[in-house]
């Protein structure tokens, strides 16, 4: 991989709460910026995955599939925190799926999916975990000072992830980032964890933060000038360039090289536009098609048995 950066935690249109990042005019400007590989991490879903995935290797980018997740720690009475799963193999993909399902049919509060944290148990090969920066449950404990709590957190989520768990950095302006790197790059030295640097993209460009933000409040019910809104994005998310993320980070190199060796260990390949049906015994001497078709020409005349 030729390019100095890649992007690990973007979010796009189909990410319902706060993305407007279409799908074919992100992957243009991916490739425009020279970035080889570009990840998919939506709130919750994998909805965009098949479109993103062609329309990501049409520019001959490589597609990194993943998800945005909020996670709870069945054990603790604090509030859900941000964790970032990134799918390697086909294998951390079906974990992925099956985690994702889970919080859906037995994880709902007040509407939104949640993932208990002991789900993670046998769930997590295949998978990278980025720490969700400050939103991640490190990054609460570390903007609160509680730099111990963190470290025993942190070997948790290691024993979860071996070798596979990034401590996300981020610098786009909003409140409290420059105290969590502080104590992350502290953290990150004490308990041996690798730095990401990622920029939480909901949008391609500066610009088109005012859009973002009406997306967000037609997801909550507020208007724009509504005082009593939470401003949790800034116009600083957006697709920003590898030198710009170069210069943002410049002193904390190696937290834009782990973008490359992240990419380079994401490898999923998915094999699209063929019907795959189930494994259905049928009786000696006949194909399927053939028992199927039976199947269903006697299903239909049962029916139409019944109506006269």
């Amino acid at each position: 991989m030729s390019s100095s950066f890649v992007h690990l935690h973007l979010h796009t249109e189909y990410s319902l709460v706060d993305g407007i990042n279409r799908i074919k005019p992100l992957a243009s400007a991916v490739a425009e910026a020279g970035m080889p590989a570009v990840a998919l991490t939506d709130q919750s879903n994998l909805f965009a995955m098949v479109k993103f995935y062609r329309a990501v290797m049409a520019k001959g980018l490589k597609p990194i599939i993943g998800v945005d997740m909020w996670v709870q720690d069945s054990d603790s009475a604090n509030s859900p925190s941000r964790l970032i799963l990134l799918s390697q193999n086909m294998t951390g993909y079906h974990n992925l799926t099956e985690l994702i399902s889970k919080t859906y049919i037995d994880g709902q509060q007040q509407g939104r999916p949640i993932l208990q944290k002991d789900w993670l148990q046998g769930q997590t090969d295949g998978l990278i975990a980025l720490s969700g920066g400050r939103e991640g449950v490190l990054g609460q404990l570390l903007i609160n000072d509680k730099l111990d709590e963190a470290r025993v957190q942190a070997d948790d989520w290691q024993r979860l992830f071996p070798e596979r768990f990034y401590l996300e950095l981020q610098r786009t302006g909003r409140e409290n980032e420059s105290a969590y790197i502080h104590q992350a790059v502290e953290l990150a030295i004490r308990a041996n964890l690798p730095v990401v640097a990622t920029n939480d993209v909901h949008f391609l460009q500066q610009s088109d933060f005012g859009a973002h933000e009406a997306r967000v409040c037609i997801n909550e019910g507020r208007t724009l000038d509504d005082p009593r809104r939470p401003k949790r994005h800034s116009d600083q998310q957006y697709l920003r360039t590898p030198a710009e993320m170069c210069e943002l980070f410049a002193d904390i190199p190696e937290a834009i090289e782990n973008t490359l060796e992240i990419a380079k260990r994401c490898n999923l390949a998915l094999t699209l536009g063929e019907n795959v049906l189930p494994d259905y015994p049928v009786p000696a001497g006949i194909t399927i098609e053939t028992f199927l078709a039976d199947e269903a020409q006697a299903g239909l005349q049962k029916r139409l048995s019944a109506m006269e």
